[in-house]
């Protein structure tokens, strides 16, 4: 009995993390390192996204992770720019280097949509509404 019960709990550790979910919400971005390394994680422990709100700049790195594991509410708006690099006078001066990896790092998808939208320049460009709900399910 007790190495049934151990092996049950065991398992229940071990698919734990699948059942596990995030929920981003009103997220606007920050340094394209520690997103990246967020979302690979997130990506390899099988949790799956909600995106419930804004994720703007390097927030939309979730896009990285497979689709069937993110939904999309109404709220959900992705916000997409260039790379920049903060060069601690309060300016946001571009970064070719950080634009081109932050591009290549979107799913093809998605680098499809950047390009037929003008490419990843200053301006923001928005994916929202049944636009966004073509790329992600919307959550039940």
């Amino acid at each position: 009995m007790k190495l049934h019960l151990f092996s049950l709990l065991l398992s229940l550790a071990l698919v734990h993390s699948s059942f596990a979910v995030t929920r981003i919400g009103d997220d606007l971005g920050g340094s394209l390192g520690t997103y990246l390394l967020m979302f690979t994680r997130l990506r390899d422990s099988g949790e799956r996204i909600i995106i419930d709100g804004k994720c703007f700049s390097a927030c939309t790195l979730v896009t990285i992770i497979p689709k069937e594991r993110i939904c999309v509410t109404q709220r959900a708006v992705l916000g997409f720019h260039a790379g920049w690099i903060d060069d601690q006078t309060g300016r946001q001066p571009t970064s070719k280097e950080g634009t081109s990896l932050l591009f290549e790092l979107y799913p093809a998808i998605i680098r499809r949509w950047i390009t037929d939208h003008g490419g990843l320049g200053t301006r923001m460009i928005l994916l929202q509404g049944r636009e966004l709900m073509t790329f992600y399910p919307p959550c039940q």
